[in-house]
């Protein structure tokens, strides 16, 4: 199982980016996945998780309406879309999926993806 993130970098607040995570080695499609981040001394959060067929989402409070998350089933890629960036969301971004393997769920993670919030 392999997840890559990519995307991240240093924007001033009000701006966007656009994170993106590669897959393998599952069936991607037959997944839900999420993002997580975790900010300087905080524990990790998640921030968004979308079904194996893409049909639902759901977000952070502090996200919803300013993040976007989607996914093609194709390509095997994830993506994030943040829009109006705070300060506050600065931290470093992780994509995630739990598959099952020898009897026991295992949460998987990619190396992440830093992402800087600054004026």
């Amino acid at each position: 199982v392999q997840l890559v993130e990519s995307g991240g970098g240093l924007v001033e607040p009000g701006e966007s980016l656009r994170l993106s995570c590669e897959t393998s080695g599952f069936f991607f499609a037959n997944y839900g996945m999420s993002w997580f981040r975790q900010a300087p001394g905080k524990e990790r959060e998640r921030v968004a998780e979308i079904t194996g067929g893409g049909r639902n989402t759901n977000y952070l409070d502090s996200v919803k309406g300013r993040f976007t998350i989607s996914r093609d089933n194709v390509k095997g890629t994830l993506w994030l879309q943040m829009n109006n960036l705070k300060p506050e969301d600065t931290a470093v971004y992780y994509c995630s999926v739990v598959l099952e393997g020898d009897g026991r769920f295992n949460r998987y993670w990619g190396q992440g993806t830093r992402v800087n919030v600054s004026s």
